[in-house]
């Protein structure tokens, strides 16, 4: 009888104990104005991906080998397929911001379908992907030109301070088999180029007489990744993509309808222009027919096409980031409408319009919503405008009014969900995706909600609670700073079988030091910053996962060599 009063005593202790604790992830908000539907989250550097209702549960998530990665995203096609980006590991070359590698595509089960790798010597992709109603998907990928390249394609040497170029194209894959792909369609920046630095040069002209291309001089001074696309977005009805480029701070549209070989030149294609620009707008000041007072893009992302169905439809909605230096230090959610006829041709003089917005949102405060990288933005069908303010995991529904009617920090950091009061770090979130009830994707599956995606008391299993199974298991470091070894004690509460395993920043296995019984108690192991053979292994992030047959715990050391 005392040991039953006993542990009825600490469960009634823990739940006061939870109950006072400060909220700090999961839903802060959550009215009846807000679109009620499923929304899909990638947590940038944890391995599961979760899409979750308005009040926070969990409907469904999908386990990979590998992190997204800053710049990686995730989408739901309407016949349920998962489309994942995942980051394979640091390029040796190409290491701008929002680097991935390649795309995983899973069942609603959760089974992985499809593993494409898209990394070499001298690509690498990056930032977003777009599925297409074929099945086939579009990527954004760095290509390497060298500094000889950079000259001979007009570069200014006295901006270009010896560099290499990294400049962006876009790739269509059609899936093929467990892992492999044909690129059926491709463009490429490069081969829209215009100047007015070198005449010897064959793309050599006036600048504003040419805003169907890409000035190559246009910044003041050249970074490798001078371009810097990141996101991709098709039109269906149009067969257009529309492309957003924060340093250049535009959005470019460009025709889908072209062959590879059209889409290299500046004709054919159903709008008879070619690779080249049928329509930008941002910043006219980079092709010269503006000034630095026309510029209405600062840093945005995520630029695309509103919805058929939603309010807006056919205009365009991005996350304006802003920028210090352009002094605009505040963000906002912008939404225009391009001037563009029934047949997809974008009408009137250079530069091109809108002059100004349909619908924009900011802070009361400007300055108190300010993300000046990655986020992104979608319009929701009853009017409402969804946002992710992406380093800080930050997702909120607005009104057309300016009110906020739902607010959800993400609760996943690089070690995995939190408990809600713990403070929360290493959230971000590149970009978010809420889809309606009736997106076909949901038909005839289970949508019953589960628990919420940050971890709370639980005893939904009798006799266990998360509490005890968390305790069952204890994992301790010697440090979290690794030079020569690192000292791991664990503890068993019961006995079973263990595993420790070293996993590097891509996902990826790379030393087992445990695996088999136990019987209960308490153990160490030693790790010396090796591979499974021996060989020492590079500086930077890797984690140590331990689990058993009933839980599981990750730490994260940083190894210096």
């Amino acid at each position: 009888m005392q040991k039953k009063v006993l542990v009825l005593v600490y469960l009634i202790l823990t739940t006061c104990l939870f109950s006072a604790v400060k909220q700090t992830v999961g839903v802060f908000v959550n009215d009846s104005a807000s679109f009620k539907g499923y929304t899909l989250f990638s947590p940038a550097y944890w391995y599961e991906t979760y899409l979750i209702n308005n009040e926070g549960r969990k409907i469904r998530s999908w386990e990979s080998d590998h992190i997204p990665g800053l710049g990686g995203v995730a989408y739901l096609s309407d016949d349920g397929y998962l489309y994942r980006s995942m980051y394979t590991g640091q390029h040796p070359v190409l290491n701008g911001g929002g680097a991935t590698g390649g795309i995983q595509k899973f069942d609603w089960d959760g089974n992985m379908v499809w593993n494409f790798e898209y990394s070499g010597d001298k690509y690498l992709s990056h930032h977003d992907i777009e599925i297409l109603p074929s099945g086939n998907v579009l990527m954004i990928a760095w290509e390497i030109k060298s500094n000889t390249e950079a000259i001979l394609a007009g570069a200014d040497i006295s901006k270009l301070h010896g560099l290499s170029l990294y400049p962006d194209y876009v790739i269509e894959v059609e899936p093929v088999g467990a892992d492999s792909g044909n690129i059926v369609w491709q463009w490429h920046a490069w081969d829209h180029l215009v100047q007015d630095y070198d005449s010897m040069v064959n793309n050599y002209g006036k600048v504003a007489d040419h805003p169907e291309r890409i000035d190559l001089n246009a910044r003041n001074v050249f970074t490798s990744d001078f371009i810097h696309l990141n996101s991709v977005k098709y039109n269906k009805e149009l067969d257009q993509i529309i492309l957003t480029t924060p340093f250049y701070n535009e959005v470019w549209v460009i025709d889908h309808s072209t062959t590879t070989q059209e889409a290299k030149g500046h004709t054919g294609g159903r709008y008879g222009r070619g690779g080249d620009l049928l329509y930008r707008w941002g910043n006219p000041a980079y092709y010269d027919r503006g000034y630095s007072y026309d510029q209405k893009i600062f840093g945005g992302h995520d630029a695309n096409w509103i919805e058929p169905g939603c309010p807006g439809e056919g205009n365009i909605i991005f996350f304006n980031n802003g920028s210090v230096q352009s002094g605009r230090p505040y963000s906002s959610l912008d939404e225009f409408k391009p001037p563009v006829d029934e047949e997809g041709n974008y009408i009137g003089k250079q530069p091109w319009g809108p002059t100004g917005l349909a619908w924009t949102y900011t802070a009361p405060i400007p300055g108190d919503f300010f993300v000046p990288y990655i986020c992104g933005a979608q319009r929701l069908p009853n009017g409402n405008t969804l946002a992710c303010k992406g380093p800080s995991g930050e997702f909120f529904e607005v009104t057309p009014e300016g009110d906020i009617v739902w607010r959800y920090i993400d609760p996943v950091t690089d070690s995995g969900p939190v408990w809600q009061g713990d403070s929360v770090y290493s959230n971000s979130v590149f970009k978010i995706r809420r889809y309606a009830p009736d997106y076909p994707a949901f038909a005839g599956r289970d949508m019953a909600p589960g628990k919420h995606v940050e971890l709370y008391p639980d005893d939904s299993v009798p006799g266990v609670s998360e509490l005890e199974r968390d305790e069952e298991i204890q994992l301790t470091l010697s440090s979290y700073l690794l030079r020569n070894n690192v000292e791991i004690s664990y503890e068993l509460g019961l006995e079973g079988n263990a595993s420790i395993k070293i996993y590097n920043a891509a996902g990826q296995v790379v030393r087992s030091l445990v695996d088999g019984p136990k019987t209960q108690g308490c153990y160490k192991v030693v790790w010396d910053g090796t591979d499974d053979r021996g060989h020492h292994l590079s500086s930077g992030v890797y984690f140590i996962r331990f689990e058993t047959g009933k839980a599981s715990l990750r730490e994260r050391v940083v190894l210096v060599r």
